[in-house]
């Protein structure tokens, strides 16, 4: 690990970092941005860039909250493995056990047949296919047919025990632990908690991660304070016009189904905790919320050389890297430098579809988060999405420039 540099230099070469961001906010395809750079047990640097909110030119802020979409993904993971510790659950566990709605799977014949030409599911889905996206559940931007279009009419305004229920009613894409398909799994895992526990997702996810780390900006609704601090949905029309709050206003209350795969707003220095207890072996300033074990567990790359053959979203992704448990881990840094900018080997990650970002990478001892809050056409730009940026040249590069010029900056 090279250490970070001090003095002016470092500093005006670290700066540098948000100079693509803001040729985005003057371009007009960005509303605003909070990024955070942190190395060595200390952050060298936050950028507050554009607005929360641009019509009320309320400006961006450390503390803004955001929607962090699939990066509340790993945070149900971490609430499994510490109930998987406690010999509660696991990884082989049939998942019917929990979700008898489940028991009895169908899965589609031909990938983009009809929905009643099935074959029976060869064996149960296990908690670890949840885990891994290996389950043949799938999300209505991962798959093709019609099963793409039962999925898009799939609602999630409605308690978990409703929404399983019809989820239930769906064929699989494809056998459990065949493939990775992305997918409502983790969604489907956060109930499982919720029926083991007794309880809400969100009680199990404050009383086992984000309470112990001290992540008291991160739920599932922002509270009446926090309203005033959420930053604003934007979408770019066809015109690559901004149009405003796409989403409405953040809720104050949480909703009737906690998901567990999407439903999180968190900060930058909030979700920097959690980014610190997985880089550090499972706690946080003598805060211990996870064995190194069940971390180990989660950074591990657990793809077949077979799957990783297989495209992600429509997009060679595991080029240079595989996924552990929710967290995508570069195993070769060389081929996936290529595609998806630098880290080194075992760094890990998995963004949000709205733009958030962050990676973690071990081998310099840095954490970085990328902070922004733009809504894909998810059936056009999914795996754009999921790699953490959108479309447009000006505002894709955006990130991947933001994250390579740090790397210079810190001389890795």
């Amino acid at each position: 690990m090279t250490p970070p540099r001090t003095g002016s230099l470092w500093r005006v070469n670290l700066d540098r970092n948000k100079a693509s961001i803001n040729d985005a906010i003057d371009a007009g395809l960005l509303a605003g941005a909070v990024t955070l750079v942190w190395q060595g047990g200390r952050v060298l640097q936050v950028n507050e860039l554009g607005h929360r909110d641009v019509d009320a030119r309320l400006p961006m802020q450390r503390d803004t909250m955001f929607r962090i979409a699939s990066m509340t993904k790993p945070v149900t993971i971490a609430a499994a493995m510490s109930l998987v510790e406690e010999g509660k659950l696991a990884l082989t566990d049939r998942v019917a056990t929990w979700l008898p709605e489940l028991a009895d799977m169908r899965v589609l014949a031909e990938p983009r047949g009809p929905l009643d030409r099935t074959v029976p599911a060869q064996r149960h889905i296990t908690v670890e296919d949840l885990m891994t996206h290996r389950s043949g559940l799938a999300y209505m931007f991962s798959v093709l047919g019609p099963l793409a279009d039962a999925y898009r009419k799939l609602p999630a305004r409605q308690d978990q025990d409703r929404w399983l229920a019809e989820l239930a009613e769906l064929p699989l894409a494809h056998q459990p632990g065949e493939r990775l398909t992305y997918s409502v799994a983790t969604d489907v895992l956060g109930i499982v908690l919720s029926r083991l526990e007794g309880k809400p997702l969100s009680e199990i996810l404050t009383e086992r991660i984000l309470g112990p780390l001290g992540m008291t900006d991160t739920g599932f609704s922002v509270g009446s304070s926090g309203r005033r601090r959420a930053a604003t949905m934007y979408q770019l029309d066809a015109d690559t016009t901004l149009r405003h709050d796409v989403m409405g206003p953040a809720p104050i209350t949480d909703p009737p189904f906690c998901m567990g795969g999407a439903g999180l707003w968190s900060t930058a220095d909030d979700y920097l905790r959690f980014a610190r207890m997985l880089l550090a072996g499972g706690s946080v300033d003598g805060v211990r919320v996870l064995s190194e074990q069940s971390v180990a567990s989660m950074r591990t790359d657990r793809l077949t050389d077979e799957q990783k053959r297989q495209d992600f979203l429509g997009a060679p992704f595991w080029i240079g890297r595989g996924f552990g448990l929710n967290l995508s881990v570069v195993t070769d840094p060389a081929k996936s430098r290529q595609l998806f900018g630098p880290g080194g080997l075992g760094s890990f990650s998995w963004p949000g579809a709205y733009g958030t970002w962050w990676q973690a990478d071990p081998s310099a001892d840095v954490i970085l988060i990328y902070l922004i809050q733009n809504l894909p056409n998810l059936t056009v730009d999914a795996a754009a999405a999921v790699a953490g940026n959108t479309s447009l040249a000006k505002l894709q590069t955006a990130q991947p420039k933001f994250v390579r010029r740090t790397y210079e900056a810190l001389e890795l």
